[in-house]
């Protein structure tokens, strides 16, 4: 190519890369709807009140009525831990503990009782801890 070619198209490559920044840079408009994802973020946080961590899984299997059974023997050995009855098609499973960390939960899981001797830690949506 000759230099009276070079020009030209350097100008047009210009136009080409900075026009459409100035057509779609709008002032504020990032930053509002940032602010609008984070207020969302937060509504939903505030609606669904659980956060990640973990639960000791002691009971899986098809049968309610036992379900309910290791649920209330739970209570009465560990009533200061909450225990939880949850249905998955088909089965129930018992879950116990809102731990935030692997650590706690596995802490726990080392003081339990011989009964529950099958328990094992699973993730899990848990409540969020009192102020």
């Amino acid at each position: 190519m000759t230099k009276s070619y070079l020009w030209p198209m350097r100008l047009l490559l210009l136009i080409i890369l900075f026009v459409p920044c100035q057509l779609f840079a709008q002032p504020g408009t990032i930053e509002k709807q940032a602010d609008e994802l984070v207020d969302r973020h937060k509504r939903v946080n505030a609606a669904k009140m659980s956060m990640p961590g973990y639960r000791i899984q002691i009971y899986f299997g098809s049968d309610r009525t036992k379900a309910q059974e290791i649920r209330a023997d739970f209570l009465i050995t560990y009533p200061e831990i909450p225990a939880y009855l949850v249905y998955q098609q088909p089965n129930f499973k018992v879950r116990a503990g809102d731990f935030r960390t692997r650590l706690e939960a596995s802490g726990f899981l080392n003081k339990l009782d011989t009964r529950f001797k099958s328990a094992f830690i699973v993730p899990d949506e848990v409540k969020l801890p009192d102020l």
